[in-house]
């Protein structure tokens, strides 16, 4: 079903949302969607992202690394680091998985 319908809500004695009732090909469609409930992301990190930095900067600064640190930890330099983290920049997948492992974090955290 691609297009979604209102949801009936239904409210408790207080008058709060208490149940949200939509139809069962979309309950369906939410069940079965994939989560990694592992995978999480602070706040700070989505912030910066919003604000226009990229996820790789978002990373580094919650983290208090430098560029020259994050260059040293992938064994390149700091301005090839710095392009990196351009908001514009395209890294190759192989590159994030790099990034991750220098962050500390799991590759889908640099995902948004």
């Amino acid at each position: 079903m691609s297009a979604h319908t209102k949801p009936q809500i239904i409210t408790d004695a207080a008058g709060q949302p208490a149940f949200a009732v939509v139809p069962y090909p979309e309950y369906l469609e939410l069940v079965n969607q994939e989560y990694d409930d592992d995978l999480t992301i602070p706040h700070a990190v989505v912030s910066a992202n919003v604000d226009g930095d990229s996820m790789i900067k978002a990373w580094r600064e919650h983290l208090g690394l430098t560029q020259a640190e994050m260059a040293e930890r992938m064994n390149t330099t700091q301005p090839n680091f710095a392009k990196l983290e351009r908001p514009d920049a395209n890294p190759r997948k192989s590159t994030l998985k790099k990034i991750a492992e220098a962050l500390g974090i799991e590759p889908g955290q640099l995902d948004i």
